[in-house]
Order: structure tokens, then C-alpha cells, then sequence
């Protein structure tokens, strides 16, 4: 069997970065995007490094923000190897750390750009591609802050809740066409984006890390084991979930 061909946005840094590394180990051909060329650059030599003899890895500059660009992306892989048959639409950010009341109207929209549209368009077009060749598996990051209230991040928690909701519908949709459609929902995992939050105030590292019944915070790599599982046939009757990977936070 050829190699399987992977898509993970965001897949510069962090949990994306590591969950290339762990396909390509696997034997994979990983396409990774980012917005960052030089990120993206670093990124490859890294996972080639852990790559198997089989596994492949490449970077793609791309903006999930823009439908267009996110639908020739696809286009383009398809045309290359032949089809799609994963993907990880982790791309994400969270830009402010505010109550409501004193949230900035255009950073909330920044966040709906990236988190919530940028994942209907990549999601969109990874599936029209995965009914045209008969199957695929997609997983979303969503986030514990998708599944329960967050103090000071109501906006960016509004934003993970619609990751939950795009998973489990389009997961209903598709169940009988072949794909399959799961979520991760991570704690605070020590990444570029939660050693911005703590830039940003409210939060410190040992605030974050009692958040968890583990009491401590999470690494990426620990997250990317969980989505190559969902994406696995191992996870064969697994569709519309959302698997938690907290230190026990959604047991409190």
C-alpha cells in the first residue's frame, strides 16, 4: 500500500509540528502549512529527521483566512499525489486574555477569521475531496475551552464551541460516506500559543498548571499521539468525537 497522505494546517510549531513528525514516522506523506516561510522551513528539516525511509515531508505557505487559497492548497495536493486521505486542521490563535465587557470587538473577529471560518473552509474542501475518492479521516483541534466556560477568554472559548459543533455535525453527515470526523480537545499545552496568553496577563504557568488535576501543563507531543490515533484505522468505529487530553480537567 502507497503512503498515506496527511494535511496539517498550522503545522509550523506545537502540536501540529509534532503530529507531522509522528505520521511521517509512521511512513506518511506530510504536507504542513503556515504563514511563516521560515517557520515552516525549520519545521521540515525537523520532521524529515524523524521521517521513516517511506515517510515524506513538505511545507506549503498558505492562509487558512482566505477560501480560496485554502481550496487551491487542496487542489494542488491532490494533483500531486492523487488524493487526501488526512487531515488536521489545527491551525488557531488567541490574541486577547479579557471578560467580555472589556474585549476588543476586532481581535474576537481575528479569532472567528482564523478559528471558526478558517476551519469551515479547510473542512469544506478536504471533505469535497474525501467524497470524490471515497473516504478520509479529518480531526479539529478544538479545546477544553469548546466544553466549558473559561474565565477571561469568552471570546476564544465562543470560537472553540463551533469547533465542537462543525465536528459532530459534518461527523453526522459523512458517517455512512466514509469519512470521519473527530476532535481533540487539549488542556493548556506548553505552545506558542499559551506562552502568549501568559504575555498577555491574567495567567501565569503555575496558575495554568493547577487548572489540571495533574498539575501540570501538557506537551505537544502528548496531544499529537491522540490524533494519530483518530486518524488511524485503529479508531475505525470512532466518528463525532471529541476526545479529551486535559490531566483530568473535564473530570472536576
Amino acid at each position: 500500500m502507497s503512503s498515506p497522505i496527511a494535511l496539517i494546517t498550522g503545522g509550523a510549531t506545537g502540536i501540529g509540528k509534532e503530529t507531522a513528525k509522528q505520521l511521517a514516522a509512521k511512513g506518511a506523506t506530510v504536507i504542513i502549512t503556515g504563514r511563516r516561510q521560515s517557520e515552516g522551513d525549520k519545521a521540515i528539516q525537523e520532521i524529515r529527521a524523524s521521517a521513516s525511509p517511506t515517510g515524506q515531508a513538505s511545507f506549503v505557505r498558505n492562509d487558512v483566512n482566505d477560501e480560496e487559497a485554502v481550496r487551491g492548497l487542496i487542489a494542488d495536493i491532490v494533483r500531486q499525489h492523487g488524493r487526501l486521505d488526512m487531515a488536521v486542521n489545527n491551525a488557531g490563535i488567541s490574541n486577547e486574555n479579557k471578560t467580555l465587557d472589556q474585549s476588543d470587538s476586532a481581535a474576537f473577529r481575528a479569532m472567528l477569521d482564523t478559528n471558526v471560518l478558517g476551519l469551515y473552509y479547510c473542512m469544506k474542501h478536504e471533505i469535497r475531496q474525501m467524497l470524490n475518492q471515497g473516504g478520509g479521516a479529518i480531526v479539529n483541534l478544538a479545546s477544553i475551552a469548546g466544553l466549558n466556560g473559561i474565565p477571561w477568554a469568552p471570546a476564544y472559548a465562543a470560537t472553540k464551541h463551533a469547533v465542537v459543533g462543525l465536528t459532530r455535525s459534518s461527523a453526522l453527515d459523512h458517517a455512512k460516506q466514509g469519512i470521519r470526523i473527530n476532535a481533540v480537545a487539549p488542556g493548556a499545552i506548553r505552545t506558542d500559543l499559551i506562552a502568549g496568553q501568559i504575555q498577555l496577563g491574567q495567567y501565569d504557568e503555575k496558575m495554568i498548571s493547577a487548572m489540571h488535576p495533574m498539575d501540570r501543563m501538557g506537551e505537544p507531543v502528548e496531544i499529537a499521539r491522540g490524533i494519530c490515533w483518530l486518524l488511524s484505522d485503529e479508531a475505525s468505529f470512532v466518528t463525532g468525537h471529541v476526545l479529551n487530553i486535559d490531566g483530568g480537567f473535564q473530570a472536576k
